[in-house]
């Protein structure tokens, strides 16, 4: 045997086995992301996972639970809550309303614009434990009523391109929503924010006599571009036989995702039902979570997934849903 391949294999079996500050004990791991599922234990280190696997040695750990009646997966990530802490009367706090019911990352969005984002973060973003992150809204003013959501002078697409550019380490997209006019302003703004910022639009439509859903998701979208509430009553998905509209097959060939959204009013068993029992199930499913939605309908991410579970999508599919898509 090669003299410096023999130290190395003695200094490496005298070395000091790992030392764990917690172990969990034969939980059920799912975890999509890394194909893992199955009985596992699960080490960590301070504040990170050390080693995931089965039949990891108890007498390395300082601290032991036996999570055997419990499922292990991922921290959740919900991509549609508000958390602007700037005076929007439906915001709430993150670390409050989403870490605590197991989201270690939320995306804010759209509470804020170009022109308010920064005090956003400082307020918010940088004060939380929870990682939150943010579709920042193609209205400069934010999100913050009618007077200014409406106003096509508050989509300066130059502004919103420059608030990513300045913030790309927390900022994922562009968001549009709660426009009124019937015309394509907001949307089209916030897709060519989207495409010239080199990120996402998310988009929150509602129908008008002349701008139809089907136009919005076959031709003003663009493929990677998110729909959220789509399961809400304003989404014509559904013929009037319960059946899936073929734009809507045809949109999910052209890549357009589909987000759940559930809010306080977005989210109706009548038409989730029949559309997932005929296989269109959602590529995200998440919140909406805001100072509504949070009372009556409960809109936690657990209660949402639980929602799906109940409906008939499997265990591994929800937890894909809110982890890894």
């Amino acid at each position: 045997m090669n003299r410096a391949f023999l130290f190395l294999f003695l200094m490496a079996s005298i070395a000091p086995a790992q030392i764990y500050d917690l172990l969990l004990k034969n939980g059920h791991v799912i975890d999509p992301a890394n194909q893992r599922n199955g009985r596992m234990d699960v080490a960590i280190i301070r504040n990170q996972i050390a080693k995931v696997g089965p039949n990891l040695p108890a007498s390395r750990a300082r601290h032991v639970i036996d999570v055997s009646e419990y499922y292990i997966t991922p921290g959740l990530i919900d991509i549609h809550a508000h958390f602007d802490a700037q005076g929007a009367d439906l915001n709430l706090n993150p670390d409050h309303n989403a870490l605590r019911n197991g989201v270690t990352t939320a995306v804010d969005a759209g509470s804020s614009g170009a022109d308010n984002f920064e005090n956003f973060r400082r307020l918010v973003i940088d004060e939380a434990r929870t990682r939150v992150l943010a579709f920042v809204n193609i209205v400069a003013a934010g999100m913050y009523g009618g007077q200014v959501e409406n106003d096509p002078k508050q989509m300066n697409v130059e502004k919103a391109v420059a608030i990513v550019n300045k913030h790309r380490d927390v900022i994922v997209g562009i968001k549009t929503a709660h426009y009124q006019p019937a015309d394509w302003t907001a949307v089209d703004n916030a897709v060519k924010a989207a495409e010239l910022s080199k990120t996402v639009c998310m988009v929150d439509f509602h129908p008008k006599p002349g701008r139809g859903y089907s136009d919005l998701i076959l031709k003003h979208m663009r493929p990677g571009d998110i729909h959220t509430h789509f399961y809400g009553r304003l989404t014509p998905q559904l013929d009037a036989s319960k059946k899936i509209q073929p734009y809507m097959l045809e949109a999910r060939k052209r890549g357009i995702l589909f987000d759940v959204g559930h809010g306080s009013g977005s989210f109706w068993f009548r038409i989730a039902v029949p559309a997932i029992q005929q296989g269109f199930l959602p590529d995200t499913i998440s919140t909406d979570i805001h100072k509504s939605s949070i009372m009556l309908p409960r809109a936690t991410l657990t209660n949402v997934m639980s929602k799906f579970l109940n409906i008939g999508m499997t265990l591994e599919q929800v937890i894909e849903r809110s982890t890894l898509k």
